[in-house]
């Protein structure tokens, strides 16, 4: 809006032609402009040629053009081409160039990749890497939250629903390498934190190949029952009904007699319980877990 000669308003319009630019990149949400980074963008997400964004993204990489992105993003198509091996090897050669803010992200692409490719033991290295930048204070670059995405839609994830998430995350890592009571641990603790009906299922498959069929079953009841969060969701309750019926041929099957030799997994259980039952007022900026965990990280075989 501007004045006219004779102190008259004039409106001012935005050219057709602009508008109709701005509103395109809206849609494919796509940056402006037409860089390296830029191209690889449109190649990816409006002309569907991966293999041609992966070479702009290269460029980009190279070229310093928006670093960050591009290797995340690169990292990311490659994925989808089935080229997970390279995308590690990517990450892991350029990470240097990144942002102290990026190294989080690309450390989450990273694990997303080794679970791609059954790197199991790298994965769950990756994932007590993570715990351990909680412990120090270095996760979400010191904030109490993070803005994440899902689905198109923002939302806020505070440390304590991270540190459930990761530790669900090596609860499933142990699963898959059959160390059961070390995924117990942490689905267990995972629980303490944030627990949910998804996490639930998974430590009551893993107490039913643990052969501790009547605890399994409790946990399965009180998912049906709508005790946990996401306990009303199809999903969830289609799993438990399953993992249900799983267990009808051993339901009155005792439960084994547990070991008198007790394992580094259960021995690190022991004592977070007795640090728990202390019931000390906690004044560290640290989660309490992380607290427990310091003061029996010798004992921590998982």
């Amino acid at each position: 809006m501007m004045m006219g000669k004779f102190g008259t308003m004039k409106m001012s319009f935005p050219r057709k032609q602009e508008t109709e630019h701005d509103l395109y990149h809206v849609i494919h949400k796509l940056p402006i402009g037409d860089s390296p980074y830029v191209r690889a963008k449109h190649l990816q997400l409006v002309e569907k040629d991966p293999e041609g964004a992966i070479m702009l993204f290269w460029k980009a990489i190279n070229c310093g053009d928006r670093v960050d992105s591009a290797l995340k993003d690169m990292a990311l198509v490659m994925k989808q081409q089935d080229r997970a091996e390279e995308a590690i090897e990517a990450i892991k050669s350029f990470r240097g160039l990144c942002s102290k803010q990026a190294q989080e992200s690309l450390d989450n692409v990273l694990i997303d990749l080794y679970k791609k490719c059954g790197k199991l033991e790298e994965q769950i290295e990756m994932l007590k890497q993570k715990l351990r930048m909680i412990y120090q204070g270095e996760a979400f670059n010191g904030k109490p939250t993070k803005t994440a995405r899902s689905h198109g839609r923002k939302f806020q994830v505070t440390i304590k629903q991270e540190t459930s998430r990761i530790l669900g995350n090596l609860g499933w890592a142990y699963m898959q390498q059959k160390n059961y009571p070390a995924a117990e641990v942490v689905y267990r603790k995972a629980q303490e934190i944030d627990p949910d009906a998804n996490k639930a299922c998974n430590l009551s498959q893993c107490l039913t190949k643990q052969e501790r069929y009547p605890e399994a079953k409790h946990i399965l009841d009180e998912i049906l029952q709508g005790k946990l969060i996401g306990s009303d969701e199809p999903k969830s309750i289609n799993r438990a009904k399953e993992l249900l019926k799983e267990l009808e041929p051993w339901q009155f099957v005792p439960s084994p007699l547990l070991s008198s030799e007790i394992s580094l997994e259960d021995a690190f259980l022991e004592g977070l319980d007795q640090l728990i039952s202390r019931r000390t007022q906690f004044r560290s900026r640290r989660l309490p877990i992380f607290e427990e965990i310091s003061a029996n990280r010798d004992q921590l075989a998982c």
